[in-house]
């Protein structure tokens, strides 16, 4: 007999603040399906208050109790029965998170967890890339966010390694990635894919889907160094206002592009990889199959 249930991940990051409803198909005999149901994102950008000043403004914590008292609303509205809530790269380094995290429970009733990078990697990697790798190909996988960038080593289709980076679009934007950092990013790719003969790169977050969807590429298929390149190239020599009026991005997406495409870039060539897929999957997926399998804790609506 079919059963449908509704789960939902709440993803908090330094750029962003996202919704995901998915619904859980279980049928007898066959494996579980995942199929998203809803996404709501508002560009918060709480990265560009914390990196900088070290504490989320007041103005900000409003907004983030506004978002997550709709997210509420929503999550009820769509009879939803687990949700699990995470924060991030800001988040974490914000000195005053408990306090809004806390101010959230009262408002709304969401509970939310600051993980770290390590933890942020594990969930990511535990997203459903079964369909989209060849189990007899090495890949490199990069989740770039606003506040940090995950990897993880994927050799036959199991997860070798995972390893966070404080290298992500809003601290570059800012500049305050310094070279030890990138350096260190560069020593690691290069060590963890040396032993392999053969490297593929996917790619997560918001602004390769974005990369990947105007390239009018089919789901599965990858772009390639030659091309993000060029995208690359093209991306800078517009400015910030053109990027919105002319190749019709967004205002949150126009200036964290540039910075995003370098990650992915100098990931690719650090590890030698020709190609990138894109798979349209990120955090909140991970959180979603994570509740599922209870490899997390959750909330019960």
């Amino acid at each position: 007999m079919l059963k449908i249930q509704k789960y939902a991940a709440i993803d908090i990051g330094s750029n962003a603040v996202r919704l995901l409803i998915s619904n859980i198909i279980e049928q007898p005999g066959k494996p579980v399906v995942f199929k998203k149901n809803s996404l709501v994102r508002v560009p918060i950008r709480l990265g560009a208050d914390v990196f900088l000043n070290g504490e989320i403004s007041e103005y900000n914590q409003q907004r983030m109790i506004d978002t997550m008292t709709a997210f509420s609303l929503l999550i009820k509205s769509h009879g939803v029965v687990r949700y699990k809530a995470c924060a991030t790269s800001a988040m974490r380094e914000a000195s005053n998170s408990l306090k809004l995290t806390e101010r959230i429970v009262e408002a709304c009733g969401i509970s939310i967890d600051i993980i770290d990078g390590d933890e942020e990697a594990a969930i990511i990697a535990a997203t459903d890339l079964h369909t989209f790798i060849d189990p007899n190909k090495t890949y490199l996988y990069a989740d770039v966010g606003g506040g940090s960038t995950e990897f993880s080593i994927i050799h036959n289709g199991k997860k070798i390694q995972s390893r966070s980076f404080k290298i992500g679009t809003v601290r570059l934007l800012n500049d305050i990635v310094s070279k030890e950092t990138w350096t260190a990013l560069e020593h690691w790719i290069k060590e963890t894919t040396k032993d392999y003969d053969k490297i593929e790169l996917i790619g997560s977050g918001g602004n390769i889907n974005k990369i990947f969807k105007i390239s009018r590429k089919d789901l599965g298929k990858p772009l390639t160094y030659f091309y993000l390149t060029s995208y690359y190239k093209m991306l800078q020599s517009y400015s910030y206002e053109e990027r919105i009026t002319e190749l019709n991005l967004n205002q949150d997406r126009a200036d964290v592009i540039i910075p995003a495409t370098r990650i992915y870039l100098s990931a690719m060539k650090w590890s030698g990889a020709k190609h990138i897929y894109v798979p349209k999957i990120g955090l909140s997926d991970g959180i979603i199959k994570s509740v599922y399998y209870e490899t997390v804790s959750s909330e019960i609506v």
